[in-house]
């Protein structure tokens, strides 16, 4: 096995209070709420942190946020560039946007127009290349390499990192007892942020992953004790959808950080979309379904606990609405 790259967990844990600061005129500060109905369900208290209002509709505004501001001034007019076909790539239109940034959005040729018009909505070039997201990524690092311009990446990097842990600093000043955290996982990004500031303040807290059967590289990677190419297939999940990236950073960390995996099935996921949308009268994507579906699984745990699920995103489409009988 090819050696991890050397993480330090305590190093991004000190450095979230700082960008904490620094992302603050971009992002939004999420309702961190108790579901009586959720709670009744699982036995557990369960809590649920609404990062699906987040102004982009979704938690990637953060590291976005802390990678774009990072930057230099002459970096910032050198150029930004990156690949994605949804919040990511609605995450850093917006955060370019607002430092007078136009940045340059590579997409897959076939990329639904409604995701792209959102991306030009927030001042995103969206350029089409590469018949699927690896090849786009390849794309548009080329591109980065090639013009000198500054590749954002979706999750392989510290910034970004640090920018996702903001959500671990936010969740321990609005509750004071956190017995576990279920977050989506996708690149790890996400898991890696949160972990890394609650790991540090709060020992005990256990970190749970949770994936689509569909599409669970990283978890499956973790149980194998190193990254693999695992396929993946298509899910209601899109947001945590696709390969990690070879190398990828989140790898080690989330070995450090994660301390439970869940996969839930397609049809878990549509139930906890229909059930949560109904109860909680509130719109989520899938990827936040399965963070619920994860706890669902392993509620006889955490009976009594208090339990925070991440609402990772909320931008779901109207196709998807209707698919799953809810539009």
């Amino acid at each position: 096995m090819s050696p991890s790259p050397q993480v330090d967990v305590q190093s991004i844990h000190d450095q979230i209070p700082q960008v904490a600061n620094k992302i603050k005129s971009l992002v939004q500060k999420t309702p961190l709420l108790h579901s009586p109905f959720y709670s009744d369900r699982t036995g557990a208290n369960v809590f649920f942190k609404f990062e699906n209002l987040q102004t982009t509709g979704s938690f990637k505004l953060r590291g976005a946020s802390a990678k774009l501001i990072g930057l230099s001034k002459d970096a910032l007019a050198n150029g930004i560039v990156t690949a994605s076909t949804g919040n990511h790539g609605k995450a850093v239109a917006f955060a370019a946007q607002s430092l007078g940034v136009t940045p340059t959005i590579y997409a897959p040729t076939g990329t639904d127009p409604v995701k792209t018009a959102a991306i030009n909505q927030l001042g995103g070039q969206v350029i089409f290349a590469g018949s699927d997201c690896v090849d786009t990524e390849l794309i548009a690092i080329e591109h980065a390499v090639k013009h000198n311009t500054t590749y954002v990446a979706p999750y392989n990097d510290l910034d970004v990192i640090a920018g996702q842990g903001t959500l671990g600093l936010e969740i321990s000043e609005q509750l004071e007892t956190i017995d576990a955290v279920f977050v989506s996982i996708g690149g790890g990004g996400l898991a890696a942020g949160i972990g890394a500031f609650l790991k540090i303040e709060i020992p005990d807290c256990k970190i749970i992953g949770c994936s689509p059967e569909n599409s669970c590289v990283l978890i499956k990677s973790l149980q194998a004790g190193k990254l693999q190419p695992f396929p993946s297939t298509k899910t209601l999940s899109d947001g945590t959808a696709g390969g990690v990236e070879p190398g990828s950073i989140t790898f080690p960390l989330c070995q450090t950080i994660v301390d439970e995996c869940y996969t839930v099935s397609e049809s878990e996921i549509k139930a906890e979309l229909i059930r949560f949308m109904k109860n909680e009268k509130s719109k989520i994507e899938g990827a936040a379904a399965v963070a619920i579906a994860g706890l669902q699984k392993s509620s006889q745990k955490f009976k009594g606990k208090n339990v925070v699920i991440l609402l990772c995103g909320g931008n779901i489409s109207t196709e998807t609405l209707n698919t799953i009988g809810l539009h």
